[in-house]
């Protein structure tokens, strides 16, 4: 199946989702937020991909929400009609933007972002649904929103707290000015940066195919649980750990690690179920 904003490749059971529509600075039009929950969903339910790495070519990785959605086809998001009606339905229609970026977060798989040049506005939302991000020396991050007179609502204000000071954040919010790749990486918002796209590209495959060398299962449930984590009390985390062992715990992959490291190969892991849908 062919898209008008993706590339997306599986190989050695390692997911890439490559945005390619360069020319426009990969914006966000009414097509990326229909196609992107539906990738990731196809690969996620798939149960091959171990790992997904998100990418994007040309000279930013992506400029933000195409302005077109806020104007184009009927009017754009928000609907003519009596105001109460059409603000609880601007209201279902934030939540479907959401959604486009709370599949990264609850896909059973690690998400790895690798960001080259501008990371603006809507950017910025999804790679902090992602689990790691990874940056080329010249990339910046931008929460836009402010710039243009809304405030962010797709996920930056709700997760970038988590993944950097406060007091920063709020910075960001407040002002839009630009935070570039050495700031981000000394706050802990990317993992690495690289000299060249090319070099991190590279590098961030390198660590999703290590990744996809683990349990699936070991690494959907630790993802699980850095999540819930995130959200909740050490002892309801703790509670929630307990409770996912007692019903996920099968020595079979753990067997298999310690044949492999006394028989010197490498582990060979079962993939996850793929997700059946229907009755």
């Amino acid at each position: 199946m062919g898209f008008e904003c993706f590339d997306v490749e599986l190989s050695d059971s390692v997911a890439h989702i490559r945005m390619k529509r360069p020319d426009q600075l990969n914006t966000m039009s009414t097509a990326f937020w229909n196609e992107l929950p539906v990738v990731v969903r196809e690969l996620d339910e798939g149960g091959e991909a171990r790992a997904l790495v998100i990418s994007s070519t040309g000279r930013h990785f992506t400029a933000g929400m195409d302005l077109a959605v806020f104007t184009g086809g009927g009017g754009g998001i928000i609907q003519e009609g009596e105001i109460g009606r059409s603000r609880a339905n601007l209201r279902r229609k934030i939540f479907e933007f959401q959604e486009a970026f709370n599949v990264l977060e609850r896909a059973r798989m690690p998400v790895l972002a690798a960001v080259q040049g501008g990371c603006i506005g809507g950017g910025v939302d999804m790679v902090c649904a992602c689990d790691m991000r990874y940056a080329t020396a010249d990339a910046f991050f931008c929460i836009q929103e402010i710039n243009i007179g809304i405030t962010a609502d797709v996920g930056t204000l709700q997760r970038l707290p988590h993944l950097i000071p406060q007091g920063v954040v709020r910075e960001l919010a407040y002002t839009g000015r630009r935070m570039p790749a050495a700031e981000a990486k000394e706050l802990g918002l990317v993992n690495q940066v690289w000299d060249s796209q090319e070099e991190m590209l590279a590098g961030v495959m390198d660590i999703a195919r290590e990744i996809a060398a683990r349990s699936p299962l070991a690494v959907w449930g630790s993802k699980e649980m850095l999540n819930y984590a995130r959200d909740h009390s050490v002892a309801e985390g703790l509670d929630h750990i307990a409770t996912w062992q007692s019903g996920m715990f099968h020595p079979t992959d753990m067997m298999e690690a310690f044949s492999a490291k006394s028989e010197k190969r490498d582990s060979r892991y079962e993939d996850l179920l793929p997700v059946k849908k229907g009755f």
